[in-house]
């Protein structure tokens, strides 16, 4: 039974992934939109003219293609490696470690995808935290890496 819990939240971190980018993709204009308004800096203080500020549709659009590269590569990793639980759900525990390999790497690109976008260049490089419209969002990417990290963590314990 556990083992068959520890693939089902591995397919909810897919599912999250994947639901995720199907979102980013059909609402591209909206998300572009966030992003524009993260890196503009406009709903911080002064922040619009501070150095790291821009408007710039590159840097924007990379923002994007970023976000949604991370969530398929977590996605896909997660979806596999599920999969791979899933046909050794019987073996012995070696093997069913093993067969977890790559849906923690799905797990660990998803945590990274959020922490580096969010964390690292949202808030440190952009200051979302500043801002009265964005800083909520920090919380929002504290649930999501929190939750797949934990994930994680629980579907990485060995089972003797």
């Amino acid at each position: 039974m556990l083992r068959i819990v520890k693939i089902l939240l591995i397919l909810s971190v897919a599912a999250y992934c994947l639901l995720s980018v199907a979102d980013n993709i059909v609402d591209w204009r909206h998300v572009m939109g966030s992003i524009g308004g993260v890196t503009s800096m406009a709903t911080v203080d002064g922040g619009a003219g501070w150095w790291q500020a821009t408007k710039s549709p590159v840097v924007i659009a990379l923002g994007w293609f970023g976000i949604v590269v991370f969530k398929i590569l977590g996605g896909v990793g997660c979806a596999a490696g599920g999969w791979r639980m899933w046909a050794a759900r019987r073996a012995d525990a070696a093997t069913f470690a093993q067969a977890k390999s790559l849906a923690l790497a799905g797990c660990g690109v998803a945590v990274l995808g959020v922490y580096l976008g969010w964390t690292v260049i949202g808030e440190q490089v952009f200051e979302m935290w500043r801002s009265h419209i964005f800083a909520q969002a920090a919380n929002t990417a504290f649930r999501y890496g929190g939750s797949i990290a934990l994930i994680a963590v629980f579907v990485g314990m060995r089972e003797d």
